[in-house]
């Protein structure tokens, strides 16, 4: 018997071998179908979405638009002129230009502005940024505008995946050995979870290619973040109990099986949780935002699948051995402990349970404040940490063209009614120039400068009045109508996706817990923890970080996860409590032993979770440092603060209330001989 169990193990490896080995060739062409283009990020149905389909669709495809900029200052000089007009007569005998270049000075005579358009590299990403290269490589002043932007962000993204990867497993991997205190344990679920890593973007390409869902270098770096936090606070959970049945069962494989029994059901139930949330975000109208949410909850399932079939198999193969120098021998008793932390954070919730609920729900609402200080929209030109050379070219050019506008606005009308969309727009107030382009597929391009620096309220402004004039079947499009559009459509989402992720995963727990207190007493909570994270954030991102802007997506997107995540902790320490009050505990004293029980694995499964998405805050895209600093910082509220004190404090204070209408609400205490008593379940 002991030998087919064995085999059971070796089985589920060879198993696991020939999915990774089917997998392979997905996994590596998920690099291949990455795409960080505006459209990729853009609303689906907004103005400046359909302006990009469509100039795609033009005679020469998608144009890609450059300004060189020439400057020196205390003025330009001649040489410094005759040199910028040959450079760009050489970039227009290279490349086919839409338009003869003009040059534009600016009025103190110190920069030179020229435009440069073509259609040669079309919706291609590599011929993109191999002409942007080409004309940096000829012309001696900076190449800024939209298309050197996009190559420039396009770079960052492609960088991530190598150091994001890395240090995520290097800080995974430092808390693995200072959690188990083994020289060979913490190896074993880091490399399932890097086998989780490799299956999701398996299963990602495969999504794409299916049902063509978005993905972006956002997306998948997010990805790999919730494998191996979320994979990671699993293996700890059953590491634990595994470990704990292993001084009760003489063989691994038994000790494992009831392990898998114990924890299973709150793995399961509180995996499912953050895929169903993550899976909100399929409501949502931007791109990057719906994009995110299937391949999120795919890196959530292949973390369940590989932490609840290989890790097993590994744990058993290798046996009692992988736990040295600590080894739980069979029959052995656990080493007589100090009174835990968490055992004297429960006391304390327990003996003034209402002082210590209205003192945390204070603090949380003093932290919330701190959103009114978040950073209005972060523009284009500040979305990375460092200053490539297209937003040094932005920089230039606003310091030299202070009232002028110089990025266009692309308005794309029907041909038959392109004259008068163009009369139209050069009669609007704060256009200095519109002219007609491209023709092709029944549409006409128009270029539009405004009188106003890019993406200030004016430009703003003037770009609402052109959709307001030009009306129904004209789009307004262009890199500052984008970021007006995002940030419209990011309330929008907001509006739609937060009530529903509510609305999801407050039934999972009714369901889960057969209450609606409970249910209700954990999603309050994890709101506080979003709203007073967003007000740490408010206070930070300016005074500590230099933020120049608030990302127009981070309230959606930390909501999601802070809220599938946080859930996912209280469905740990809520399912243990359950099973304590089914065994006959009152529902104080079951929160404060569900406390005490859980409170050291969930806490070391926050630490790991807090630190992988705090990686994120190094990387170089500000809107994934902002992202990754929420959610940490939510992570640690949400463990240290809300699970420790709020939870057990109302659940206290509650009684078998909180387990109203269940059956629990009205059960009595049973005696210590009753059957009822006989059936309580560890966890």
């Amino acid at each position: 018997m002991q030998g087919r169990k064995r085999t059971v193990g070796w089985g589920v490896l060879a198993l696991w071998v020939i999915v990774i080995a089917l997998a392979a060739p997905l996994a590596g062409k998920l690099g291949d179908v990455q795409r960080d283009r505006a459209v990729d990020y853009l609303p689906a149905s907004a103005d400046s979405t359909q302006v990009a389909k469509i100039t795609e669709q033009m005679p020469g495809g998608e144009s890609t638009d450059l300004v060189l900029v020439y400057h020196r200052d205390g003025g330009l000089t001649p040489e410094d002129k005759a040199t910028a007009a040959w450079e760009v007569r050489q970039v227009a005998a290279e490349h086919p230009l839409t338009s003869p270049p003009q040059a534009v000075p600016s009025e103190d005579g110190s920069t030179l502005l020229y435009a440069v358009s073509s259609t040669e590299p079309g919706t291609d990403e590599a011929a993109r940024d191999a002409f942007v290269h080409d004309v940096r490589e000829t012309v001696s002043g900076e190449v800024g505008g939209p298309g050197a932007l996009a190559t420039d962000a396009s770079e960052v993204y492609n960088s991530l995946d190598g150091p994001l990867l890395y240090t995520t497993v290097a800080v995974v991997a430092v808390l693995l050995i200072v959690i188990y205190r083994s020289p060979f344990l913490w190896l074993v679920p880091l490399v399932v979870a890097g086998t989780a890593d490799y299956l999701s973007m398996a299963v990602t390409y495969a999504l794409h290619q299916g049902f063509d869902i978005s993905v972006s270098g956002q997306s998948t770096g997010v990805m790999t973040i919730l494998v191996f936090g979320a994979g990671t606070d699993y293996a700890l959970l059953l590491v634990s109990r595994y470990r704990e049945e292993l001084r009760r069962a003489p063989r691994p494989y038994d000790a494992m099986a009831a392990a898998l029994r114990g924890c299973g059901p709150a793995v399961l139930a509180s995996s499912g949780t953050v895929a169903l949330g993550m899976l909100c975000l399929l409501a949502a109208d931007m791109n990057s935002s719906r994009g995110m949410g299937p391949t999120a909850a795919v890196g959530v399932l292949c973390a369940l699948v590989a932490m609840m079939t290989l890790l097993p198999a590994l744990l058993v193969v290798l046996g009692r051995r992988v736990f040295w120098p600590l080894i739980p021998a069979y029959g052995s008793e656990p080493k007589a402990a100090r009174r835990s932390l968490f055992a004297a954070m429960g006391s304390s919730a327990g003996r003034r349970p209402l002082a210590v609920l209205v003192a945390g729900a204070a603090a949380l609402a003093a932290l919330a404040l701190g959103t009114l200080n978040l950073p209005g929209a972060l523009k284009q030109e500040d979305s990375f940490s460092s200053t490539p050379e297209a937003v040094a070219a932005m920089k230039t050019l606003a310091a030299a063209y202070p009232r002028a506008g110089t990025q266009p606005i692309t308005v794309v009308a029907p041909t038959p009614a392109s004259s008068r969309a163009l009369e139209t727009a050069r009669a609007t107030e704060g256009v200095t120039k519109a002219e007609a382009g491209r023709s092709g597929q029944g549409w006409t391009e128009i270029t539009v400068v405004a009188a106003y620096p890019p993406q200030t309220p004016a430009e703003t402004a003037t770009i609402r009045e052109l959709r307001s004039v030009l009306g129904d079947g004209v789009y307004v499009g262009g890199p500052s109508a984008e970021r007006l559009d995002m940030a419209d459509t990011s309330t929008r989402d907001r509006n739609i996706v937060v009530p529903l992720a509510v609305v999801v995963v407050l039934l999972v727990l009714i369901a889960l817990l057969r209450s609606i207190v409970a249910p209700l007493i954990l999603v309050a909570a994890v709101v506080a923890v979003w709203g007073a994270s967003l007000g740490i954030g408010g206070l930070l991102f300016e005074s500590l970080f230099a933020f120049e802007g608030t990302d127009p997506g981070l309230a959606l997107l930390s909501f999601v996860f802070l809220v599938a995540l946080g859930v996912d902790y209280g469905i740990f320490l809520m399912h243990r409590m359950r099973e304590e009050c089914l065994g006959g505990a009152e529902p104080g004293a079951a929160a404060l032993t569900a406390l005490r029980t859980t409170g050291g694995v969930i806490a070391s499964a926050g630490l790991v979770l807090a630190a992988t998405f705090a990686v994120l805050v190094n990387m170089p895209m500000v809107q994934l440092a902002e992202l990754g600093f929420v959610i940490a910082v939510g992570v640690l509220l949400d463990t240290f603060l809300v699970r420790t004190y709020l939870v057990t404090s109302a659940s206290v204070l509650l009684g078998r209330k909180v387990w109203w209408p269940g059956p629990l609400a009205g059960k009595p205490v049973p005696t210590a001989g009753s059957d009822t008593g006989r059936e309580r379940v560890r966890v």
